[in-house]
């Protein structure tokens, strides 16, 4: 559910309790990383800055200050970690379009979310299917990669079990 609080649109499941991964992103296959806006260090939760160390970043979070660098491919499609529209799904097989794209032209791409588990493993999920990967094998190897905790937002896993162009038509049928 999207809220608004405190002037900011809150798109952060709170149900879940997997903490961030430590590390800012990690390469799920050759060229496709997938990563957050935070991750736990020694301190607990810490920022996580682009700068260019990728050439095509796509954000389904964005705060200010992280990235990335004027001059890096950016794009953006503010998404919750819940129930999405026919709309955001539309989105998200946009950018898994764009990421599947770069990759097979060799350009290094992070998927990324708030923490990068939920939205960008979507993506990512999806992006390695369209890339030769059959599903169950593409969410293992996210959750190797990434984080256990990765894709552990249920109705995700059904968008991807059911087809993106099926869950979008499905998702329309009801508004």
């Amino acid at each position: 559910m999207v809220q608004r609080g405190g002037g900011q649109l809150k798109t952060r499941q709170k149900d879940r309790d997997n903490p961030p991964p430590a590390d800012p992103w990690n390469e799920i296959r050759p060229g496709l990383w997938m990563g957050g806006h935070i991750r736990v260090g020694a301190d607990g939760e810490e920022p996580v800055v682009v700068r260019r160390e990728f050439d095509l970043v796509l954000s389904l979070y964005q705060r200010e200050g992280h990235g990335p660098a004027p001059g890096v491919e950016h794009h953006f499609a503010e998404m919750p970690d819940g129930p999405l529209t026919e709309a955001q799904l539309g989105e998200v097989e946009r950018f898994t379009g764009l990421a599947v794209a770069a990759v097979r032209a060799g350009r290094t791409t992070l998927v990324r979310c708030h923490a990068g588990q939920n939205r960008s493993g979507l993506v990512v999920a999806q992006a390695l299917v369209e890339l030769g990967m059959d599903l169950p094998a593409a969410i293992a190897v996210i959750r190797q990669r990434r984080s256990p905790g990765a894709l552990s937002n249920p109705l995700f896993v059904q968008y991807l079990e059911s087809g993106l162009p099926t869950a979008r038509l499905l998702t329309g049928l009801g508004s």
